[in-house]
């Protein structure tokens, strides 16, 4: 009827135009001042960790030796039997200090990992979460009615958006609100002059866990 065809008409028209906007959720993490800073952080406290796994292992080095020399003790010959086998247990409780550095030197690290994996993954959702609400509202301003992320490839590896122009990518405009409020960087000092240049610090990469802990540093083992 009429009246029917009418009331579709009508509620055609009150549909907002459709307008699509593209943003890039990688590169805004990645470039946020707050993401900078808690990097900074993160590798400031995975060196400290690996400066404690080194000390670790440097004691746990330490208790090897004196195992090899106790070891060693006991094998003399000139030993009286009561001397043999006094040397025999004080190799014997070397030996189990040993295994309990061992064990302190991998829950060290483990538990130091799952840490700073933790950290990261926490920071990252709250950022995203930020990030994506003031995304949201800057499309919304401009009349968008979807906003898609153009980082994200699909499960055949390949960008979400095969094209778009870039007149509708809103990415430079969210950066720039996200990073109004970045502190001033603080002064640098100019560095003490040495005789060697000290090597750089590594900061780790921008959106993911800091640089790795160190591969698993055990204690050197002593056969009994």
């Amino acid at each position: 009827s009429l009246a029917l065809f009418g009331a579709f008409a009508l509620a055609g028209q009150a549909q907002p135009a459709f307008k699509v906007l593209v943003v890039d959720m990688q590169k805004l993490y990645d470039g946020h001042w707050q993401t900078e800073e808690q990097n900074a952080k993160l590798s400031h406290d995975q060196q400290t960790a690996t400066e404690q796994l080194k000390q670790l292992n440097a004691e746990g080095t330490a208790l090897v030796d004196q195992y090899k020399e106790l070891d060693e003790q006991s094998k003399s010959p000139t030993l009286t039997p009561e001397a043999r086998t006094k040397a025999q247990a004080d190799a014997q409780k070397k030996y189990a200090e040993i295994q309990s550095k061992q064990n302190d030197v991998n829950t060290f690290q483990s538990n130091a990992s799952r840490a700073l994996q933790q950290r990261v993954q926490t920071f990252k959702a709250l950022m995203l979460e930020q990030i994506s609400n003031v995304a949201a509202k800057i499309a919304k301003d401009k009349g968008a009615t979807l906003l898609i992320d153009k980082y994200g490839p699909t499960a055949i590896g390949v960008s979400n958006i095969i094209y778009f122009d870039p007149a509708y990518d809103i990415t430079d405009e969210v950066m720039k609100e996200l990073n109004k409020d970045r502190p001033p960087a603080p002064a640098i000092a100019a560095p003490a002059k040495t005789d060697a240049a000290a090597p750089a610090a590594t900061t780790p990469a921008p959106g993911a866990a800091p640089a790795n802990m160190p591969p698993t540093i055990t204690v050197p083992g002593a056969k009994k």
